[in-house]
C-alpha cells in the first residue's frame, strides 16, 4: 500500500496532463512549479495541441511517454478526466492527482463522473488523490505539485486539508512564521485516498513528527478511527473540524438523539481515537509546536510566573474557564520564593514577581515551581519592561526546561522583544513561546487532553463480557421478531425485558386492559404505584399524558386509567393501545439517563446524562463510543457535572458509582450485540447509595437492519478485543499454553521475551541485532488496532509467573487484501510445535477476515521457517543472496487442510 502512495508522494517521473503555455492557468502553474525549481525528477507535459510547454517537450498522450510514469497530475475539464485516467492506467502510471473541479460539487452528474474515474482506477490498480484539490508539496524533494505560487518550507509536520483555498492561506502564513512541513496535501473530494490512507502513510514516515488535519467531512469513520488509533500514541494527530455549529442531519425521536448532536459525537470519537481537537488554525500549529518541543503534562495543574499582574489574571481565568487547575503551591515552595525574591512577590499562584524582575528572579521562581510536586506545568509570562532583559530570561528558562520532564511554556508579550526566529526555533534551542498567555494556556490544556486521550487507547474492551452473562440470543430474537412484524419500536414492557436479558435491574410492570384489572394489579403490587400507557406507537409517554405517578388508592388508579387512555387517544388518535402498565413506585435521590443512537458517521454512540423530564433543558451529558469496559465507563461518568453530586455533596450521601459504571458496561454490550437498535433511552435510571434501578426504557428499531447481511460488530467504528481467538494448546513436551490476542498490558511480557532471545533468534526475527528493546518497539507491538492487525501470543505459566513463549502477527494493508506475517518463538520453547501451531492459527484467522494474501520476508539461513513455509504452500522467491520473499494465497487453501 505504501509503495503505491510512494509513487504519488515520492515520484521519480511526473506527467502533467493539461499542461499549458498560457499564463494564469492551472496547467501553466503546475509545470512552472515543477520545472527548474530544484525537483530532481523528470517532468513530462501532456497536451493534445502543443509540441512544447515552457521549453519542455510536450506529448499528446501519456501513453506516448517512453519512460515509466510514477505520477500523473490531471488538470483537464471534468468531462475528460475519466478517459484520461483510463489512458493513465493503460500506460502503467503509478498514481494520479486529479486537480480538476466539477465532480461532487456538480450534483448527480459530477457523482457519476467520480464513479467512472474510480472504475478505471480500480481496474488498473491506481490510487487517486482528489478531485477538486490543490495538489501536494513534498519539501524534502523540492517537489511542488500544486498550482499555488509558494513552496512550503521543510519541516516535520504533515498537513492534510480538504480545502484548497485554506492551503494557500496557510502556506503564506507558514512561510512568515517559519513553520516547515514534511508533506503538505490538499485531498479535495477524497473519492479514493482519504484521511485514513494518509494517516497510515505519514504515520510510517520517519520524517514526520505530527499530523495536522483540516476536516470538513468524513467518509469512512471505521478506517479513520483504526488508522488514528494505530498511530496517535507515537505521533500526535491534531484535527481542526469545520462545521461545528451545524445541526444534525435530521431530527431524532429520543432524548438521547437530542443530546448526541453531530459535533458532540465527533468530539467523543476524536477523543477515543487519541486525537487532539482544536478550534482555530492558530491552535492547530501552536499545539503542534508545543508537542514537538515539550513533554506532555500528566495533570492539569499550572503554575504561572509573570512580571505583570494583569496577564497572570487573564491566563488564570482562561485556565479555569477551560477545565484546567491553578496549582496550589506547597508551603516549602512559598518559603523558598520568599527567600529568593525577598518577599517582593504575590505570595500565591500566579507568581507575580513584579515589573522590576531580573532574569535571576525568573530563574529562581521557575525553578521553585518546577520542583513543587503540586505542579504539572509552568507558564512563564514576560511583558516588556525597561529593567528586564528578555534574552537573558529566555536563556535561563530554556536551561531549566531542558532539565525537567514537566511542561514549560512561555508567553513573550511583545513580538519585537526577541527576533522573529525565536518563535519557531528547533527543539534543541528553545521552549514554545506565544505572544498571548491565553494561547499558551490553550496549548497546555490541549497537551493535557492528549495525555488523557492516549490513556483511552490502552483500554481494550472484549467482545465477551466479564462479571455477567447476558442472553444475547434471546435479545436478538426479541428485536428480530419486532422488526419482522414491521414495528418501529418496542413497548416499555418489551424494552425492559430486553434490558433484563443483559442483567440490568428494572422495575417489573404488569399490563391491565381495563380499569378493574389495573386496580387489582395495584393491590397486588402495593401502593403507591405508577401507571403508563403500553403502545407500539407511543415513545415519549410523559409528553402526551401517558404516565401517572404516586397513585395511592384504588380510586386514584381507576381515575388514572381513564385519564391516560383519553390523553393518548387525543394526542395520538391513530395509535394502538395494548393496555396500561402498573408497577411499583420507586424513589431514589438521583435520576440519570443512559441511552444510545446510531450516528450516521460513527455508528452507535452512548450517552450518559442527568435524567428525568428536564434532561434536554440541562443537557449535562457526556458521550462515549462502544465498546466499553469499567474504566471507560467511569471516564464517561466523571466528565459530567452531575458526577460531583453523585460522589456526595455536603451532607448528602453519594450514589453507588460502581452500579452506574456496571449498567453502562452492560448497556455497551447490548449495543454491541444488537445492531437492530436505532435509538434507546433508559430514562430514568434512579440511583442512590444503595444502588440503582431502571424505571423506564424506550427502544426504536432500525428498519434497515437485515439478519442475513450482518457481520458481527461491523456497525461499530472501534473493533473490540477479539476474545473469540482465545484457545488452549498443548506443546510436544506436555506444557499447556494459552493462545490469545495481545493486549497493551502485555508490554512487560513482550519485553522479557525479546530480551531473552538468543542472537540467532533475534537475527531471524528482526534481520539484525537489537542492543536494547526500545519503548517505541514495545508500544507498537502491544498497542494495536484489532481491525488492521492481529497478534496472537502464547502465554505460559511457570511457578505462578506468566511468560510469553512466542507470538505470530498479521498486519493488513488498508484494503485488507494482503497482510504481512511475522513470527517468533522464544528459544526455550522452540522445537515443541508452537511455531507450527501459531502459523496455522494465524492463517485460519486470515481466512476468517477474508484476507486474500499473506506475505513475509524470511532469511535463507532460517531453515526451519523456510521449510515450514514450503510445507504450507508458500511461494518463495529469492530477493537477494540472503533473503526469500514468501507469498501465500489464502483462498486456495481448503478449509480442512490444517
Amino acid at each position: 500500500m505504501n509503495n503505491k502512495l510512494d509513487k504519488i508522494f515520492r515520484p521519480a517521473t511526473i506527467a502533467v496532463i493539461g499542461a499549458s503555455n498560457e499564463r494564469n492557468t492551472v496547467g501553466y502553474a503546475l509545470v512552472n512549479n515543477l520545472v527548474g525549481k530544484g525537483y530532481n525528477g523528470t517532468v513530462y507535459p501532456v497536451n493534445l495541441n502543443e509540441h512544447s510547454i515552457q521549453g519542455v517537450r510536450c506529448y499528446h498522450h501519456v501513453g506516448e511517454i517512453e519512460d515509466e510514469v510514477d505520477l500523473a497530475l490531471i488538470a483537464t475539464p471534468a468531462g475528460s478526466v475519466a478517459s484520461v485516467v483510463r489512458e493513465c492506467g493503460q500506460a502503467g502510471v503509478g498514481g494520479v492527482v486529479v486537480i480538476s473541479a466539477g465532480f461532487s460539487e456538480a450534483g448527480q452528474e459530477g457523482l457519476a463522473l467520480s464513479e467512472e474515474v474510480m472504475r478505471y482506477a480500480r481496474r488498473y490498480q491506481m490510487r487517486v488523490v482528489g478531485p477538486n484539490c490543490l495538489g501536494f508539496i513534498n519539501p524534502s524533494l523540492n517537489l511542488n505539485a500544486t498550482f499555488a505560487n509558494q513552496m512550503a518550507l521543510p519541516g516535520k509536520i504533515a498537513f492534510i486539508s480538504q480545502s484548497g483555498a485554506l492551503c494557500t492561506a496557510i502556506l503564506d502564513w507558514a512561510r512568515k512564521q517559519k513553520v516547515g512541513f514534511s508533506h503538505f496535501v490538499s485531498i479535495g473530494d477524497m473519492i479514493d485516498i482519504g484521511f485514513h490512507d494518509l494517516i497510515d502513510y505519514f504515520g510510517n514516515d520517519p520524517h514526520t513528527s505530527s499530523i495536522l488535519i483540516y476536516m470538513e467531512s468524513l467518509k469512512d469513520a471505521r478506517r479513520f478511527m483504526s488508522a488514528a488509533r494505530a498511530f496517535a500514541r507515537t505521533k500526535p494527530i491534531l484535527v481542526l473540524k469545520a462545521g461545528k455549529s451545524k445541526e444534525g442531519a435530521k431530527a431524532t425521536l429520543s432524548h438521547t438523539g437530542s443530546l448526541a448532536g453531530n459535533d458532540a459525537v465527533f468530539e467523543a470519537a476524536l477523543k477515543r481515537a487519541g486525537i487532539i481537537r482544536v478550534e482555530t488554525i492558530a491552535q492547530l500549529f501552536n499545539c503542534a509546536q508545543g508537542l514537538a518541543l515539550q513533554q506532555r503534562p500528566v495533570g492539569s495543574r499550572l503554575a504561572i510566573i509573570t512580571n505583570a499582574g494583569g496577564p497572570g489574571v487573564l491566563a488564570t481565568d482562561h485556565l479555569i474557564g477551560n477545565g484546567g487547575a491553578l496549582a496550589s503551591l506547597s508551603e516549602q515552595t512559598i518559603a523558598r520564593l520568599d527567600e529568593a525574591l525577598q518577599g517582593n512577590w504575590s505570595r500565591s499562584n500566579p507568581v507575580d514577581i513584579r515589573g522590576d524582575a531580573t532574569a535571576r528572579n525568573y530563574r529562581d521562581a521557575v525553578e521553585a515551581c518546577i520542583e513543587d510536586n503540586n505542579t504539572d506545568g509552568i507558564l512563564v509570562i514576560l511583558t516588556p519592561q525597561a529593567v528586564t532583559q528578555a534574552a537573558d530570561v529566555e536563556r535561563e528558562i530554556t536551561a531549566l526546561a531542558r532539565r525537567t520532564r514537566k511542561t514549560v511554556l512561555a508567553s513573550w508579550m511583545e513580538e519585537d522583544v526577541l527576533p522573529r526566529e525565536y518563535y519557531y526555533r528547533p527543539p534543541d534551542n528553545t521552549i514554545p513561546s506565544y505572544q498571548f498567555p491565553e494561547s499558551a494556556v490553550d496549548v497546555f490544556l490541549k497537551m493535557y487532553n492528549y495525555t488523557r486521550n492516549i490513556e483511552l487507547l490502552y483500554e481494550t474492551p472484549s467482545t465477551m463480557p466479564q462479571e455477567f452473562s447476558p442472553d444475547s440470543g434471546a435479545a436478538r430474537a426479541l428485536l428480530n421478531e419486532a422488526i419482522r412484524a414491521g414495528r418501529h419500536q418496542l413497548t416499555e414492557i418489551e424494552a425492559k425485558q430486553l434490558l433484563e436479558y443483559y442483567e440490568m435491574p428494572v422495575t417489573h410492570s404488569q399490563m391491565a386492559r381495563t380499569a378493574e384489572e389495573a386496580v387489582q394489579l395495584a393491590r397486588n403490587t402495593g401502593f403507591p404505584v405508577v401507571m403508563k400507557v403500553v403502545s407500539p406507537d407511543v415513545g415519549l409517554k410523559t409528553d402526551i399524558g401517558g404516565v401517572e405517578v404516586g397513585l395511592n388508592s384504588p380510586a386514584d388508579v381507576e381515575a388514572a386509567f381513564e385519564r391516560i387512555v383519553e390523553s393518548v387517544k387525543k394526542a395520538c388518535p391513530k395509535s394502538e393501545i395494548f393496555g396500561i402498565s402498573v408497577e411499583e413506585m420507586v424513589n431514589k435521590r438521583y435520576e440519570l439517563l443512559i441511552g444510545a443512537n446510531k450516528d450516521p458517521i460513527f455508528g452507535p454512540v452512548i450517552v450518559f446524562a442527568l435524567g428525568g423530564v428536564a434532561v434536554e433543558i440541562f443537557k449535562d451529558s457526556n458521550i462515549g463510543l462502544p465498546p466499553l469496559n469499567m474504566a471507560l465507563a467511569k471516564r464517561i461518568i466523571e466528565e459530567t457535572k452531575v458526577y460531583e453530586l453523585l460522589k456526595g455533596y455536603r451532607n448528602i450521601p453519594g450514589a453507588d458509582i460502581r452500579s452506574i459504571q456496571f449498567i453502562l458496561y452492560k448497556f455497551a454490550y447490548l449495543i454491541m450485540d444488537c445492531p437492530q437498535i436505532k435509538e434507546i433511552d433508559i430514562n430514568p435510571f434512579v440511583v442512590d447509595e444503595k444502588g440503582g434501578i431502571v424505571l423506564d426504557a424506550y427502544v426504536i428499531l432500525d428498519q434497515s437492519y437485515r439478519e442475513t447481511h450482518y457481520r458481527p460488530y461491523s456497525h461499530l467504528v472501534i473493533s473490540p478485543y477479539p476474545k473469540q481467538y482465545v484457545c488452549p494448546f498443548t506443546m510436544k513436551n506436555g506444557q499447556r499454553v494459552q493462545l490469545r490476542p495481545i493486549r497493551p498490558e502485555d508490554e512487560p511480557l513482550e519485553a522479557e521475551m525479546i530480551a531473552g532471545f538468543s542472537r540467532q533468534t533475534q537475527y531471524f526475527r528482526f534481520f539484525g541485532y537489537l542492543p536494547h528493546v526500545s519503548k517505541e518497539l514495545l508500544r507498537r507491538s502491544t498497542q494495536i488496532d484489532y481491525d488492521r492487525e492481529i497478534a496472537i501470543i502464547a502465554e505460559i505459566k511457570e511457578g505462578g509467573k506468566k511468560m510469553m513463549a512466542g507470538e505470530a502477527r498479521l498486519l493488513a494493508d488498508a484494503d485488507n487484501e494482503a497482510a504481512e506475517f511475522a513470527i517468533a518463538v522464544a528459544d526455550r520453547w522452540q522445537g515443541q510445535g508452537l511455531g507450527s501451531k501459531l502459523t496455522d492459527y494465524i492463517i485460519e484467522i486470515a481466512r476468517e477476515r477474508a484476507i486474500r494474501k499473506i506475505y513475509a520476508n524470511v532469511l535463507k539461513a532460517n531453515s526451519v521457517m523456510v521449510e515450514m513455509f514450503r510445507r504450507r504452500g508458500f511461494v518463495l522467491t529469492s530477493v537477494d543472496h540472503s533473503t526469500y520473499f514468501a507469498e501465500f494465497e489464502v483462498a486456495r487453501v481448503s478449509a480442512g487442510q490444517f
